[in-house]
């Protein structure tokens, strides 16, 4: 499987912005692009997008080197 590269307010913000996408294609307000939303939810369902991965990004929380679970 993928490793998450997608954090917390990054996957909120994907899943709200997708549906809104699509609520607006399926209300013809925007048209059939609007259905690109799908792919926007699906990353942030899935907490892994593709471009970050080829990029190099992440939007996820540094691990806390403090922590005692951190080997």
């Amino acid at each position: 499987m993928f490793k998450a590269n997608v954090g917390t307010t990054d996957r909120a913000l994907r899943i709200f912005v997708g549906l809104l996408l699509v609520l607006l294609s399926v209300l013809n307000v925007i048209g059939p692009w609007g259905w690109a939303g799908l792919i926007v939810v699906a990353t942030g369902v899935l907490r892994y997008c593709g471009l970050y991965g080829v990029l190099g990004l992440s939007s996820c929380s540094l691990p806390d080197n403090n922590s005692p679970n951190t080997p």
